[in-house]
């Protein structure tokens, strides 16, 4: 037998993504999005509403970075989302985080999570979707395994889990992608 729960916004897992831009003057902004995704071929979509600071930087700048937020750091990862960068312009500081230059963007890397997408703006959809062009990807050497290959297990990269509002690791690998599924005939 299976429980109905109605219209819920449901769908796991659902990344933490830090949305990490420059403001205005220059000073370092990120926020948690739970709303995004691949959108395409080396490319992200976001869902932000126009208010967000981070919307407008992206606007102006051109660039962001996507990073994976990690359980090592859940707690910053859920600052940057429930305090708005309209109102807390360092709150990157606040939170403990620190950041450097993305190489191929205008726009920060925040150093303490593992991994780091650094997208060009590429166009905003008619509902308001930003979709970037991932021009690079970075890795933190600490979550590569023995042959420089990400290893999402030592990524700690967490999830949102929207039905109960929290936050889980993901990392097991249970299986082969385009694989495993041969055996059956």
């Amino acid at each position: 037998m299976r429980k109905n729960f109605g219209k819920k916004t449901w769908l796991f897992p659902c990344p933490v993504l830090i949305v990490a831009t420059y403001n205005e003057d220059g000073s370092p902004n990120a926020m948690n999005a739970a709303w995004g995704g691949i959108y395409d071929t080396n490319q992200v979509m976001l869902c932000l509403s126009d208010d967000h600071a981070t919307t407008k930087n992206i606007i102006r700048n051109e660039a962001f970075t996507v990073s994976f937020a990690d359980a090592a750091h859940v707690t910053e990862a859920d600052y940057v989302g429930i305090v708005s960068g309209n109102d807390v312009p360092d709150k990157i500081s606040r939170a403990g985080l620190h950041v450097s230059e993305a190489e191929h963007v205008c726009a920060p890397v925040v150093e303490e999570f593992p991994i780091a997408l650094e997208c060009k703006l590429n166009h905003i959809n008619e509902d308001g979707i930003i979709v970037g062009d991932i021009v690079n990807v970075s890795a933190d050497e600490r979550v590569l395994d023995d042959k420089g290959n990400l290893d999402l297990g030592k990524a700690g990269v967490i999830t949102y889990n929207s039905a109960a509002h929290d936050y889980r690791v993901i990392g097991e690998k249970v299986g082969n992608a385009f694989s495993d599924g041969k055996k059956i005939k």
